[in-house]
């Protein structure tokens, strides 16, 4: 059974930083590839950024590449989501998801994701 646990979320002032991060438990022979998604109510779940299982593959949305980055130490089976410069419209519950891939696989589309964490708000306040 594969669970996500993420964490770091919070209030923050505009400008300000977070860093979320990802415990993934699951099989130790396989990689997992993990992304981190974001959704308001009413509104379509959006891809924020997304690692393959060894880290050596990364993307991040193209608006967000400025100011967001993603990583994993898979020694700790933890994906760390560093955001930095926040701005308002960056509020929003923030899940990341995983699933079963190869080492160089990377996964950006939501619906390929098998395994999902509870959600960690995160607002940004002006």
């Amino acid at each position: 059974q594969v669970q996500l646990v993420e964490s770091g979320g919070g209030l923050v002032q505009v400008g300000g930083s977070l860093r979320l991060s990802c415990t993934v438990s699951g099989r130790a022979d396989v990689y997992y590839a993990v992304g981190w998604f974001r959704q308001n109510p009413g509104k379509e779940r959006e891809t924020v950024a997304a690692i393959s299982g060894s880290g050596s593959a990364t993307f991040v949305h193209y608006s967000m590449r400025d100011r967001f980055a993603i990583s994993r130490d898979n020694a700790k089976n933890t994906v760390y989501l560093q955001m930095n410069k926040l701005k308002p419209e960056d509020t929003a519950v923030y899940y990341c998801a995983a699933v079963q891939a190869t080492a160089m696989g990377l996964v950006t589309q939501s619906s390929t994701y098998t395994h999902w964490g509870q959600g960690t708000q995160v607002t940004v306040a002006s």
